[in-house]
């Protein structure tokens, strides 16, 4: 019989934190993280990353992997998950991915990272090519090493189009061929059976709960968190974009002309914008799966 990944994932505040726990205690399951921001040391209170306590409960992993200063690819993640679901299921444990991050959640389920490697020489030769020549210069070259056509890549878009380049320079096949390729990709995890269950709210509770969160991070000390870890976060542009991370950096940035009640608004705004998008995307881009509505601070029993 197959082994199985369990997965539990959601809009940021639904409460995925707390059924993961009663879930992994009474199941005697690890957790992997599936957040893209818990990979990274320090990044503690702005990510709500599980405490000593919890992580004492149940066995975490996927937490505090990088130095916040160094991106952390989906491909990267891609490995270490199928390393990490391996190792568990060969100690005979449940495994149980937790998060919400949409393309590493999706890796579990199919290819998000092709395999062609790009070779240094090739990254500084396309990349002289934009600062001396521009877009259209990008363009023309890769038509050339793409005879059979650009498919969907964006040709507005410079750094989609580099890295369309890039690819057909380093594999010698042309940008329908490459995505034909991709497309019968496999992934470390298409001989494991999935169960995927998807936590929602009605959006007004999940307003209320983001509020909350925010409240607390700020009086549990995300602004001295930011202050720390400022100089690695600037050096990582997914790092210094995260929510909370950029309101403060940008606050401090301007010499805390506003009031913190504004920051906590400003970080509960796009909390909410980002919670809107997460919804969305879970609702289209997900494989068929359990959704369980929640109301209030219930914990229900959970059952894949």
């Amino acid at each position: 019989m197959p082994a199985v990944i369990h997965l539990l994932t959601g809009p940021t505040a639904s409460g995925k934190s707390a059924l993961a726990m009663a879930w992994a205690r009474t199941h005697g399951a690890e957790i992997l993280s599936c957040d893209a921001l818990q990979i990274y040391r320090g990044m503690d209170i702005g990510t709500a990353k599980p405490g000593a306590d919890e992580q004492a409960l149940a066995r975490h992993h996927g937490l505090d992997l990088r130095n916040p200063a160094r991106a952390f690819s989906v491909a990267e993640y891609r490995d270490y998950a199928a390393e990490v679901v391996r190792d568990i299921h060969a100690r005979g444990k449940p495994v149980l991915v937790v998060g919400g991050s949409g393309f590493y959640l999706k890796c579990f389920f199919a290819p998000v990272a092709d395999d062609v490697e790009i070779s240094p020489a090739i990254k500084a030769e396309v990349a002289e090519l934009e600062k001396s020549d521009g877009l259209d210069a990008l363009i023309s070259r890769l038509r050339a090493a793409s005879p059979s056509g650009t498919g969907a890549v964006e040709l507005r878009n410079p750094r989609r189009v580099a890295r369309a380049l890039e690819r057909c320079l380093a594999s010698g096949l042309g940008v329908p061929e490459l995505a034909e390729r991709f497309a019968h990709q496999g992934t470390p995890f298409d001989a494991y059976v999935k169960k995927l269950v998807r936590l929602d709210r009605e959006i007004d509770d999940l307003k209320a709960r983001i509020r909350e969160r925010t409240h607390k991070m700020l009086r549990e000390g995300l602004i001295e968190e930011v202050k720390l870890l400022a100089p690695a976060l600037r050096a990582n542009p997914a790092a210094c974009s995260a929510i909370g991370y950029r309101e403060v950096l940008d606050w401090l940035d301007g010499g805390e002309k506003t009031s913190r009640t504004e920051l906590e608004e400003a970080i509960t705004l796009r909390t909410v914008q980002l919670v809107k998008k997460q919804r969305t995307w879970f609702r289209t881009q997900l494989p068929g799966h359990q959704v369980v509505e929640l109301k209030g601070s219930e914990i229900p029993g959970l059952e894949f």
